[in-house]
C-alpha cells in the first residue's frame, strides 16, 4: 500500500515518493529551540515524526530516507537564558541540547540522519540573504537589520490561507517602529532575516552580510539555508507542528524559493496541538509536563509514547493521567503478547492492517485498534517477524525502561512465586487470591508463557 499523507498546501492525500533520481527521498523536520526542557507537547510532534521516519523506512529501504532535524541554538530565548545565567550562549545550548537528546532516546525515537545547528551555519544563512539581497527580495534597515521584503513574493500566504488585509501588505511604517521587532521595515508584514547586534545581546554576534550590520540572523532563515546545505533546494517532505505553519513556514517557502527559484518543498505536513486536561499548557496552569515530571510519577517514557499515539496527528490530543494509565496497561498487553507469539513462522499478512492503517495518513488510532484486534484473537500462528515489523513501525520495539528497574522485595517475590508454582498445577483459585494479595501490597503480575515479571502499581 502506498504512504499517503495530507499536504497541508494543497489540502489533500497525497502520496509520498522520492523526486530526485538517486531514489533518495529528503525529509526535514523543525527541531526544538535548546534553552530549556522540551515538553510533552513538543515531544507529541517529534514522536509523530519518529513513526513517520520508520514507516518511509519500511516503505523505500533505511538507506533510501535522509532525515534532517535542526537545533535552534541562537534566537531571543536562547541568549535571554545565557544572559540570565551568566554564562556562555554555546554552554546553555550544549547542556539542553544534551538533554533533548536524553529525552529522545527514552521516548525511543530514531536520531535524525543530520542535526545541524545555526550556529554551526552561520555562513550558509549569510550568503542565503545576501543572495536574496541581490535579487531586491531583501533589504537593509537603517540599524543594519535585514529584512524579506514580503510584496516581492506574489506566493507568500498559500501555505496558511493568510489573507492580504492581515498581511497589511502596502502599510507602510512611515518611520514607525514595529513592537513585533522594535526596528524600522519598509512594511509591517515583513520579516527579520538579520538581526543588527545589540548590547543586550552580549559576545553573540557574526559579520552580517553585504553592508549589513554585524548581528545574528532571524530565525527564520536557518532551516531554508540548512535544507538547502543538507538536502537540496527540493525537498521531499518538510514537516512541523500547526504552530509553526505561520509564520514560520511560510517565511521559509518566501525566502526559499525567492532564492533558489523552484519549489521549496513538494509536501507539507504538520501535526495539531496537545491538551492536558481539556486545557492549553500554561505553566500558570501547572499542566506543562516535561518528560522528567512524568517519570517522577512513575510513568516509562515508552508509556509517554504511546500516551502521545492515541489521537490522529491531524487533531487535538487531550492528555490527561489517566490517559497515561491507560497507556500503561495498554503497553503491558502489547509486550506480553509479542513475548508470547511461538517461535516458528506464521503469517507474514497478519500486521499488514495495522501498517496500512499507519500509511493511511498516519491514523493511529486505526492502527491501534487493529493491533488489540489481532492480540484478542490470541498469538498462535503469528508472525513473530511481522508483529515485531509493526512495533518497530509505532516505536515500540523496546522493552520497557523503567519496569526493567523496579526493585522487588523479597516478600513480593515470595508471594509471586507461590502463585505462579499454584498456576503451573492449575490451582485457579489459589493462584487467584495470591494476585490479589499481591494488588493490596501494591504490585501486579504480568504473566509470560516463559515466566512472570512484576511492577508496583501506579498511583
Amino acid at each position: 500500500m502506498a504512504l499517503r499523507l495530507f499536504d497541508s498546501l494543497s489540502r489533500e492525500l497525497r502520496e509520498l515518493k522520492p523526486a530526485h533520481a538517486d531514489g533518495v527521498f529528503r525529509f526535514y523536520n523543525c527541531g526544538p529551540t535548546v534553552y530549556a526542557p522540551s515538553h510533552i507537547g513538543n515531544f507529541r510532534t517529534f514522536v509523530i515524526n519518529d513513526v513517520l521516519r520508520r514507516l518511509l523506512e519500511l516503505q523505500f529501504g533505511a538507506s533510501k530516507v535522509k532525515h534532517v532535524r535542526n537545533l535552534t541554538d541562537v534566537d531571543d530565548k536562547t541568549i535571554r537564558r545565557a544572559r540570565e545565567e551568566q554564562r556562555r550562549l554555546a554552554d546553555v545550548t550544549q547542556q539542553w541540547t544534551a538533554k533533548f537528546h536524553a529525552d529522545c532516546d527514552a521516548l525511543n525515537c530514531l536520531r535524525p540522519h543530520v542535526e545541524p545547528t545555526a550556529t554551526g551555519h552561520i555562513r550558509e544563512q549569510v550568503d542565503m540573504i545576501a543572495v536574496l539581497m541581490q535579487k531586491g527580495n531583501a533589504y537593509r534597515a537603517a540599524d543594519g537589520s535585514v529584512y524579506f521584503k514580503v510584496g516581492s513574493f506574489d506566493g507568500y500566504g498559500r501555505l496558511s490561507r493568510v489573507k492580504e488585509r492581515e498581511l497589511q501588505l502596502g502599510s507602510a511604517l512611515a518611520g514607525k517602529v514595529h513592537a513585533a521587532d522594535a526596528d524600522e521595515k519598509e512594511d509591517v508584514s515583513d520579516f527579520a532575516l538579520w538581526k543588527a547586534w545589540k548590547a543586550e545581546d552580549g559576545d553573540v554576534k557574526w559579520p552580517g552580510p553585504d553592508d549589513a550590520a554585524a548581528g545574528r540572523p532571524g530565525w527564520h532563515i536557518e532551516c531554508s539555508a540548512m535544507s538547502k546545505k543538507h538536502l537540496g533546494d527540493t525537498i521531499d517532505l518538510h514537516t512541523g507542528g500547526v504552530d509553526l505553519l505561520f509564520p514560520h513556514h511560510e517565511n521559509e517557502i518566501a525566502q526559499s524559493e525567492c532564492c533558489n527559484g523552484v519549489t521549496f518543498s513538494r509536501h507539507w505536513y504538520h501535526s495539531e496541538h496537545l491538551l492536558v486536561d481539556g486545557k492549553k499548557m500554561s505553566k500558570s496552569l501547572g499542566n506543562l509536563y516535561t518528560l522528567d515530571e512524568l517519570r517522577g510519577k512513575h510513568f516509562d517514557p515508552l508509556v509517554v509514547r504511546l500516551a502521545l499515539l492515541q489521537a490522529h496527528p491531524r487533531k487535538q490530543l487531550n492528555f490527561t493521567l489517566d490517559t497515561l494509565h491507560a497507556a500503561d496497561r495498554a503497553l503491558t498487553t502489547i509486550h506480553a503478547f509479542w513475548q508470547s507469539i511461538p517461535d516458528g513462522k506464521g503469517s507474514e499478512r497478519d500486521f499488514d492492517s495495522v501498517l496500512d492503517a499507519l500509511r493511511d495518513d498516519l491514523n493511529f488510532p486505526a492502527a491501534l485498534g487493529a493491533l488489540f484486534t489481532i492480540i484478542a484473537r490470541g498469538p498462535q500462528h503469528v508472525s513473530r517477524a511481522a508483529c515485531t515489523a509493526a512495533l518497530f513501525a509505532l516505536g515500540l520495539d523496546r522493552a520497557p525502561i523503567e519496569r526493567a528497574k523496579a526493585d522487588v522485595p523479597a516478600k513480593i517475590k515470595s508471594i509471586a512465586e507461590k502463585r505462579w508454582a499454584a498456576k503451573q498445577v492449575k490451582d485457579f483459585a489459589a493462584a487467584d487470591a495470591l494476585r490479589k494479595e499481591l494488588s493490596a501490597a501494591g504490585w501486579s503480575m504480568l504473566d509470560r508463557k516463559d515466566g512472570y515479571s512484576l511492577e508496583p502499581v501506579k498511583k
